[in-house]
């Protein structure tokens, strides 16, 4: 199950695919370059979210192995 860095971070990568190719289009370096950057924090978040869920699954799963 996604965590809400995750979902984030998918958002912005979407969003910043969309700037950039409407930059590409209209010529407009800026929105370009502003899109690849949203695409990249985009990218940089959704780790950060996966890394967080696999922490959260290690230590629930840790915390079932002490319980048995």
């Amino acid at each position: 199950m996604w965590n809400k860095d995750e979902v984030r971070g998918k958002t912005d990568q979407v969003k910043g695919r969309i700037k950039e190719k409407a930059g590409e289009m209209s010529g407009d370096e800026h929105l370009r370059d502003e899109g690849a950057a949203d695409e990249i924090a985009g990218n940089v978040e959704e780790g950060v979210g996966k890394g967080r869920r696999k922490v959260g699954e290690a230590i629930s799963d840790l915390g079932k192995q002490i319980k048995k």
